[in-house]
């Protein structure tokens, strides 16, 4: 494909959109969104904005790769569409009037691209030319230089021939060769176009009188006449001689020739015109009425030239001077021969003036340039070529020193002229609106994008349905949670370590660990509520209820110490140790301030938590009685650590969290695992519906809702790994720089230093309904608020 498509010039951005519309309405916007990222181009294009050819072959390359297409179908659907895509814009009318029949709109396409000149100032249009062959046949030639593209003509004709003619058309290429042309190398390609007979829905044959009437039409003329038809023949007509029945439609014009009468009986057949015996205008009228004519003979010598022509090209009144010493053939692109003339005498002819003929005065200024018609006149042996200049505004028209008063009252070159100026102005104006409507596309998109980072901040300080509450105005309402898990972890000797590293170890530390927590709260569904430190507090049931909240932190837990040992200790050199601690129980959560708004846990079972991480041991992971009778039956394994004393608590009997039997580690820490039976991925552990309490806050259940942590929907696994370990090479890069050291102290020294940052006394405020009975349990009531 990128051997044949040859990029060599520039094309409108109307081209460009077309292709655009067409990926989009067939094949959707998220394909051309593909197409265009592979194909490196922008997603909008001006309609008048010239773009290198470069970007459409591009595009027809990606999108014959994308779509698995041969390229000569995508430019075949691309042709059809393309038709289409020209009536929405607005060319309707003007194609339907281009021709009586497909012969005489294909004969008339270059005529229309030359309009289009006036608007598409650097329109390179291809040139057609067609012939006659036999009946319903003909051959079409197609010009460009462009090449690899000469199968969208097919497509764009059939579509004409379908939804103007009501005929089906078939195309095949007979010839195909490449021509030396004025700017270099051109694609001559040589359709054969059979027309099939048109058809209505009925199934019954149209017959075209475009090359007279048919023997069909002549042999029923006598029953037309009998039964004085109407204008249009319906009805059933049956031969004697033959047992066939069919309908015929004859046109209007055919009809009313059989029924017009002149005279004694004489059909009119046609119109014949009159012509006088002699010309009845003299040379100088002629030649002043049509100021920019010429004539030559076979061996392109001027005969005769219009007088403001001859005025504009002096050289003209030189006696036997030839017309192709002052004249170039613009278009079409043919030698300036009278047989090439009279091969393309069908198109519109462009000559322009040749620079080193022109008098001084004009060299500096830009080429004239004529449009017009050539008439061959057989009885003389010469050329006519009736013109006009073509000019498309008053700039060209001044830059060539004419005047509106140079061209003959009767041209409507000067109305044309006129107008187009006006056009032209339009042009621009729609041009910066074109280019407003990108600008504000391309801001509405960078809003949006803002937008999405704001929401993506907000959901991680908030809970989304209060996130969203508050967005909207409204008060959010303190609830009342029944059952919840909450977890509360810490680093092993943790004031230990900040005592012997650098601010910048301890940063790189925590952020490695809290990354891979971080990703754990979305693997498993909890709410991380906020890290103090090296403390980290997660929540399971809250703000969402769900049954399973104590197996959703538990397997978190789980996975906190399989990721702990991959974060390393700056001191020791080695993986570090945390504790963790889980509890059970109901708490009260709202959300608290106006400035910066929190969501805050209040009651109980906070402090309970805490004590349970508090009193635990390194890597282990210590249960209160309450989270022990939620997972008992749940598959886990758990290891009975017996009474202790608990501060502020008294005596509990509390447990250790082995593992969990019926899941693996990959499962835990959310990396995907394939089952080699069947292939299905099986890494995401499945919990089961939530069956809240009819006292539970009116909160819809959704239990693979996420809780809108720190690590978002959008960040894909890949992504969190690459960061992990990108993270953990920084972290080496820095501690590579220490000296080994270890030291373990007692867990009883840091446990009061270590919270004492984290838990509030509130001693005049009841836990969920229960006074503390002696100053003693003061650090009761906990208020946690999230923290970012």
């Amino acid at each position: 494909m990128s051997a044949r498509l040859k990029p060599p010039a520039a094309s409108y951005g109307f081209i460009n959109t077309c292709l655009k519309s067409l990926v989009v309405e067939k094949f959707g916007e998220e394909t051309w969104t593909k197409l265009r990222d592979e194909a490196g181009v922008q997603d909008t294009f001006l309609t008048y904005e010239v773009y290198e050819d470069e970007i459409t072959m591009q595009l027809v390359t990606e999108a014959c790769r994308l779509l698995e297409m041969k390229p000569e179908l995508v430019l075949n659907q691309f042709g059809e569409y393309f038709f289409e895509f020209c009536k929405r814009s607005g060319y309707d009318h003007m194609l339907r009037t281009l021709g009586g029949d497909l012969f005489e709109f294909i004969e008339n396409l270059d005529a229309l691209h030359s309009y289009l000149a006036l608007s598409y100032k650097e329109i390179n249009a291809p040139s057609f030319r067609v012939e006659k062959n036999q009946e319903n046949t003909m051959f079409l030639h197609y010009y460009s230089d462009r090449r690899g593209l000469c199968h969208i003509v097919p497509g764009i004709i059939g579509a004409v021939a379908k939804d103007f003619f009501n005929s089906e058309i078939t195309m095949e290429i007979v010839n195909q060769l490449e021509e030396l042309g004025r700017t270099g190398k051109k694609e001559h390609v040589v359709f054969l176009v059979t027309q099939q007979p048109a058809t209505t829905a009925a199934g019954s044959i149209v017959v075209s009188n475009t090359d007279g009437p048919s023997k069909l039409t002549k042999s029923l003329r006598p029953q037309i006449g009998r039964c004085k038809t109407m204008i249009l023949s319906k009805e059933p007509i049956i031969q004697k001689s033959s047992s066939v029945s069919f309908s015929v439609y004859r046109s209007h014009w055919e009809t009313v020739r059989d029924l017009v009468r002149l005279g004694k009986g004489k059909l009119l057949k046609g119109f014949q015109p009159v012509y006088p015996r002699s010309l009845n205008i003299d040379l100088k009228t002629f030649c002043n009425v049509f100021p920019f004519h010429i004539i030559f003979n076979e061996q392109l010598v001027v005969c005769q030239a219009g007088v403001n022509l001859q005025r504009i090209v002096p050289g003209l009144q030189t006696v036997n001077i030839h017309v192709d010493q002052y004249f170039s053939i613009m278009h079409p692109e043919v030698p300036f021969t009278i047989s090439s003339i009279r091969t393309f005498i069908n198109s519109h002819f462009v000559l322009q003036t040749r620079r080193d003929m022109m008098p001084r005065a004009w060299r500096d200024r830009p080429m004239l340039q004529l449009r017009g018609q050539m008439i061959w006149m057989s009885s003389l042996g010469c050329m006519l070529y009736q013109a006009s200049p073509l000019l498309r505004s008053l700039q060209e028209l001044e830059e060539r020193h004419m005047h509106i008063s140079d061209i003959a009252p009767h041209d409507v070159t000067r109305d044309l002229i006129l107008l187009n100026q006006q056009r032209l102005a339009e042009i621009e104006l729609s041009n910066q609106l074109e280019r407003k409507k990108e600008e504000l596309h391309l801001l509405s998109q960078h809003l949006e994008e803002e937008r999405k980072k704001t929401e993506n901040l907000l959901y991680a300080m908030l809970p989304k349905h209060v996130a969203n509450q508050l967005k909207e105005g409204k008060t959010v309402e303190a609830g009342e949670f029944k059952e919840c898990t909450i977890l509360f972890s810490d680093v092993v000797t943790f004031t230990n370590i900040c005592t012997q590293c650098e601010p910048i170890h301890i940063v790189l530390m925590l952020n490695s660990m809290y990354l891979r927590f971080d990703r754990l709260t979305t693997v498993h569904n909890v709410y991380k509520v906020e890290t103090i430190g090296d403390a980290y507090m997660v929540v399971g049931g809250v703000p969402i209820p769900v049954s399973s909240h104590a197996e959703r932190v538990a397997n978190f837990a789980l996975g906190m110490i399989l990721a702990a040992r991959e974060v390393i200790n700056p001191v020791t050199g080695g993986p570090i140790q945390i504790r963790v601690g889980l509890h059970s129980g109901p708490v009260l959560a709202g959300v608290v301030g106006e400035k910066m708004p929190r969501y805050c846990l209040f009651g109980d079972t906070v402090n309970t938590a805490s004590r349970m991480e508090s009193h635990g041991l390194p890597n282990k992971i210590h249960l209160s009685p309450s989270v022990y009778q939620s997972l008992r039956d749940k598959n886990f394994v758990i290891q009975k650590r017996g009474e202790i004393e608990v501060k502020g608590k008294g005596r509990m009997t509390t447990y250790f969290l082995e593992r969990n039997i019926g899941v693996s580690e990959e499962q835990i820490m959310g990396f995907p695992v394939l089952d080699p039976g069947s292939g299905q991925d099986h890494g995401q552990i499945s919990y089961r519906p939530s069956l809240w309490r009819p006292g539970a806050p009116a909160i819809k259940t959704r239990d693979s809702e996420s809780y809108g942590s720190l690590h978002t929907d959008d960040q894909s696994e890949d992504g969190v790994q690459d960061q992990l370990k990108e993270t953990d090479e920084t972290q080496m890069k820095h501690f590579g720089q220490l000296e080994t050291k270890h030291e373990e102290q007692q867990l009883d020294d840091l446990v009061d230093d270590r919270h004492q940052a984290i838990v509030e006394q509130q001693g005049n405020i009841t836990a969920m309904g229960t006074s503390p009975p002696n100053n003693q349990n003061k650090r009761a009531r906990t208020r946690i608020c999230v923290i970012l």
